[in-house]
């Protein structure tokens, strides 16, 4: 299966702003792991921004 270019952008820059990883770190994991991530790091701002 593959993924769009844009979207892949999208997932890594938002894992690298968040968490400081380098872009072959975020490629190197599958892209289901990629996705938790994302989700995890929007559940906090989340929180975060519901406690302001």
């Amino acid at each position: 299966m593959t993924y769009a270019p844009q979207r892949i952008y999208e997932e890594v820059a938002y894992v690298a702003y968040h968490f400081h990883w380098g872009l072959q770190d975020i490629l190197d994991l599958e892209h289901p792991q990629r996705l938790r991530f994302v989700s995890e790091i929007a559940s906090i701002n989340t929180r975060l921004a519901e406690e302001r």
